[in-house]
Order: structure tokens, then sequence, then C-alpha cells
């Protein structure tokens, strides 16, 4: 394995392939000398500057530098027939997503992207429970960090969201609704989308990332249950008919906490892009999934340059040059 881009995030990802077993980090990428050094030092590897130094010394990679940069060093790992894991939006556009999937099947390679909150284990929990959802509510709140201020706040926050209904919806979206400003930055801080699907679903998506507290949840309804979905605490919540009256503040309804282990959502992202890599295997979140996501995030970018031009003072910045992973 490799690591390319050990920032904030990326670091993490060599931390954690060196723990895996049967995997061998070998190399840890970072333009930055002194960062490269000191994580390659942690995790046993060697450093380098340049990805292209080892693109015939690894199976696959971990891609965490800015997303700008996303297309470019997938490109070249994917043709020297290395399976890849792209942080999150796999790329700017969605023409760069089109020729990074297309070389993947022609090279027979995997492409992961990380979308984190798909191996969160609250969301696994779900399985089976969610079906046919009418109204989806979620709210994802960040208190204020001037590492990823360069992207706008619907490619580095609501993204998550956006993969996770789309998932559970599992319907093309018919209409995008959405509204959102620049607070601390050049790029939007506070954002709002509407999403109808066909097939009559509703979701309603919030994503800030100046608020005084933070906060990941989701909320769903469907004909028979309320489910309420807390990412951060791990914890589900359940509310749906019950055979006998529960004398609960719901009469006919019983409230109960779901069980289901606590796992490290990065851990196991990680251990099942090496399980996909070694039993050639389809990852759980792929290229095309990570394209639909991006698809709707960009729809929902064009919708707030129309109904928000006012608000930025001249012409927005573009929202999606990258994030420092």
């Amino acid at each position: 394995m490799g690591v390319v881009g050990v920032g904030y995030l990326g670091r993490f990802h060599a931390e954690k392939y060196q723990k895996i077993p049967d995997v061998e980090l070998v190399a840890v990428v970072d333009i930055e000398r002194d960062r490269a050094e000191a994580v390659a030092r942690k995790v046993g590897a060697r450093p380098y500057q340049r990805h292209q130094e080892i693109l015939h010394q690894v199976d696959a990679v971990s891609i965490a530098v800015p997303t700008l940069d996303h297309f470019s060093i997938a490109r070249d790992f994917l043709k020297n027939g290395v399976d890849v894991l792209i942080e999150k939006p796999i790329t700017t556009t969605l023409e760069e997503a089109d020729e990074l999937i297309h070389i993947a099947r022609a090279r027979g390679r995997f492409i992961q992207v990380g979308h984190l909150e798909r191996f969160n284990p609250a969301v696994l929990a779900l399985e089976g429970v969610v079906e046919g959802p009418l109204f989806i509510e979620s709210h994802r709140l960040s208190r204020y960090k001037p590492r990823c201020t360069d992207v706008s706040v619907v490619l580095d926050l609501m993204i998550h969201d956006i993969d996770i209904i789309l998932n559970f919806v599992n319907a093309a979206v018919k209409d995008v609704r959405a509204a959102g400003i620049p607070v601390v930055s050049g790029h939007v801080d506070i954002a709002n989308a509407r999403m109808e699907f066909e097939g009559g679903c509703v979701a309603n998506v919030t994503a800030s990332r100046i608020s005084l507290k933070d906060e990941r949840k989701l909320r769903l309804f469907q004909r028979d249950k309320y489910i309420s979905v807390d990412f951060a605490g791990q914890e589900i919540t359940l509310i749906d008919p019950a055979r006998h009256d529960t004398g609960g503040p719901i009469p006919g309804m019983r409230i109960r906490r779901l069980d289901f282990p606590r796992k490290d959502a990065l851990e196991a992202e990680l251990k099942a892009f090496v399980e996909s890599v070694r039993r050639r295997r389809p990852p759980l979140v792929s290229g095309e999934t990570g394209r639909k996501a991006l698809g709707v995030a960009l729809k929902i970018m064009d919708q707030i340059r129309t109904t928000s031009y006012p608000l930025f003072n001249g012409e927005m910045k573009e929202s999606v040059p990258g994030c420092d992973e």
C-alpha cells in the first residue's frame, strides 16, 4: 500500500494501514518533505514528494490530496494497474469522474470513493430497516475549521449526506432547490438543499461549517416508522407501531434504541478497500457511486449560484478546487 497526501486525514490512513494484517505500507507521499518524513518515520514507510516515484511500487493507494489533484493522480495510478481509494469528492467534474471510471474498467482496476459515513456502524445497522422513506431530513453542522475553507461546504460536508440519502432512496433525483451563502470564506459556508426523487420522497439537507456545535444527524420518515440517526454518537432511535399499548408518550407506538456494535468507521473503510483489492471484489462505494453523489452536489451548487447570486458581492468563486484532506 501507499498513501498520497499525508495531511490531516491522510496520516490517519497511513497509521491504520500500518496496523492491518498482511498489508505492507511501503510509501507515503507529500509535497511537504518534512511532513512526509515525519509520517514515514512513524509508520515505518519510505517518504516521497512525488507520486510518480511509487507508481510501480504499490498494488493499491489511498489518495488524500486536495480535490483539484484527485483526477491527475488517480489517472496515473489507474493507468499503471494500481487500485485507488480516492477521498471524497471523487473529482472536480463529472467529465473527470467519467474518465477515471473508464480507465478503471479498461484496466480491470477498482476505484473506491471515501464516503466515510457509509462505514459508520449506525448506517450499516439500518440495512433492512430503511425501506421506502417518504421524507428525510439531515443536519451536518461543524465548528469553524480553516483547513477546508477552500472548498464549498456542499463538497466538504453535505456530500456525505447526499451519498447516504441516494443509497437509502435508490431513485433518480427529479428536482433540486438550494440556497447558500459564504460567511467567512470565498466559498459557500452554509447551505440548504431540497431534493425531490422519482417516487415521491423528499429530502431536506442542511450543512454548515460555522456552527457553535458539531452535529451529524439524519431523520427518516416512512409509512411504518420514524428513524433518527446520530452519526457522531453512533445511536439509532426507532419509533414504530406497538402490538400492545406501551403507555409511552405516543399512543400505540413504541420507542426503542437499536443495538449494534460500535466501530471505527475509517478503519472499516480501509479494511474494506484492502479486501476488495485482495479478493478482486467490487467496493461498496465505487467510482460510479461517487460520481452520482458528485452529480447531485454540483446541481446543488448550480442552484445556489442562481438563487443566492446577489449575496456574493459579485461573481462567486468556483466551489470545487479542493480541500487539503
